[in-house]
């Protein structure tokens, strides 16, 4: 079993990942809460950034050689991302600019 990582890089993964869920629920499914489809995808999302090969050294996932996602669970998150991208600019400028900078 893989060590599991929870340093600040990872953290701010989760941290991001978990904002664009959230704008994606509440204005795609209309919720204040998560609802239990976005749940289940953050959950899953943890998990895979728990567990990532590449630790603190991962670049976004976009960028990974290694696609660690089950084919629903990434054609999903690939919906949450492309519509959640543009907001995030607006909500969370920080996390943008440091998530596309990952990315690079």
């Amino acid at each position: 079993m893989r060590k599991l990582n929870d340093g600040p890089n990872i953290q701010k993964e989760k941290e991001t990942v978990q904002q664009m869920i959230t704008i994606y629920c509440r204005k795609k499914h209309h919720q204040k809460e998560l609802c239990e489809e976005c749940k289940d995808l953050l959950q899953y999302a943890h998990k895979r950034l728990s567990y990532c090969r590449f630790g603190e050294d991962k670049t976004a996932c976009s960028n990974c050689k290694v696609h660690c996602y089950k084919p629903v669970y990434r054609q999903k998150i690939k919906e949450v991302m492309r519509y959640s991208g543009p907001w995030m600019l607006l909500y969370h400028p920080v996390y943008s600019v440091l998530h596309l900078l990952n990315g690079k």
